[in-house]
């Protein structure tokens, strides 16, 4: 297969249920349940783009480097594997976040609240205490540590489901690194802080790597990309390189797009609609769609009315293969997850 272009990126497409067997399915993510049986073909050259559409026979004939690290089986996260779905339960302890309005800022109310959804059936549950909601302030240290280690020191030796520290900031995932955290999630991908990569380098632990135009005051302005999908494509990859050079592993990486920071409307579905494009990274991809905005924006439906588009957007993430996604829905979406795979098992 010829390709001559400066940057080659690979969508699957048309996926196959297991039933029907491999084949000359292309195989995505080392899962035998994950096959394609196409693929968008998309070569980047400049400000042009040219897409094709190709057989997965063809294009694994075409022997094409991109595709050794899509199809390549992805390690265990924090001891968790990716052979289903993972459902990360939300926890913010915060004043002002979009979709609880500060209702678990309280010590109390926070660990109540994780409690809940570890029972639910939460794989991993993301605590953090500065909200990155479209035109926050930043947090400073001080009160984020007041308000986020006392939850981590009391959920660590209480829950089966691993602890995410979601911060920005290198100090904070130290010390919740070393209160018991599980996992890191950067809605900057380790850019906001200088410390960062050292930080996250030296705790072992996997990181999240979030893409994200801007600053939360700021990022919903006027956000403009070029091609959206292959922009963010492109920014991921640069920073995996980059974590890769401060000593963290691939395996130790998970993508996330990004959705509703710094995007409009249309970002958000063309992202959406492109998900199984970042196999390519080599990463699991965790997507964060629950109770957005852009699901408002479709429907009308206030905050606490949008779970049926963000159980739609799960739905068509894991259709994708998605391995991660955040919610702050638990049990509904477990039990839509269990109806999609029984149906994709039978």
């Amino acid at each position: 297969m010829k390709v001559a272009a400066e940057r080659l990126y690979i969508r699957p497409i048309a996926r196959v249920a297991p039933a029907a067997g491999a084949g000359s399915a292309l195989v995505v993510a080392g899962r035998n349940d994950l096959l394609f049986a196409a693929a968008e073909l998309i070569e980047r050259g400049g400000a042009e783009v040219r897409r094709r559409v190709v057989s997965a026979a063809e294009l694994q004939a075409g022997g094409l480097a991109p595709l050794e690290r899509l199809r390549q089986r992805r390690e265990a996260i924090a001891g968790l594997a990716l052979d289903r779905p993972l459902v990360m339960g939300v926890v913010n302890v915060t004043p002002d976040s979009f979709s609880d309005g500060g209702r678990y800022l309280a010590p109390d109310a926070a660990i109540s609240q994780a409690l809940r959804l570890d029972a639910e059936g939460a794989d991993i549950l993301d605590i953090g205490a500065e909200s990155t909601r479209p035109g926050a302030g930043p947090v400073d240290l001080e009160e984020e540590l007041r308000r986020v280690m006392p939850v981590i020191e009391a959920l660590a030796p209480r829950v089966r489901a691993r602890l995410s520290i979601d911060t920005r900031k290198a100090e904070v995932m130290r010390r919740a690194a070393r209160a018991g955290v599980a996992l890191i999630n950067d809605v900057s991908a380790l850019t906001h802080d200088a410390d960062a990569l050292q930080i996250a380098a030296g705790s072992g632990l996997p990181v999240v790597l979030m893409h994200a135009q801007g600053d939360p005051r700021t990022m919903q302005d006027d956000p403009r990309y070029e091609d959206v999908v292959l922009d963010v494509y492109d920014w991921l990859g640069a920073r995996i390189e980059a974590c890769e050079q401060a000593g963290i592993p691939r395996s130790r990486l998970i993508v996330d797009p990004g959705i509703g920071f710094g995007k409009t409307l249309a970002h958000n579905l063309a992202l959406l609609g492109a998900l199984s494009l970042f196999h390519g990274l080599g990463c699991p991809i965790l997507l964060g769609a629950s109770r957005k905005s852009f699901i408002g924006k479709l429907t009308g439906a206030g905050v606490d009315d949008r779970l049926p588009g963000s159980l739609a957007a799960a739905l068509l993430a894991v259709a994708q293969g998605v391995q991660i996604l955040r919610v702050h829905d638990v049990a509904v979406t477990r039990q839509a997850l269990a109806v999609w795979e029984g149906a994709q098992g039978g």
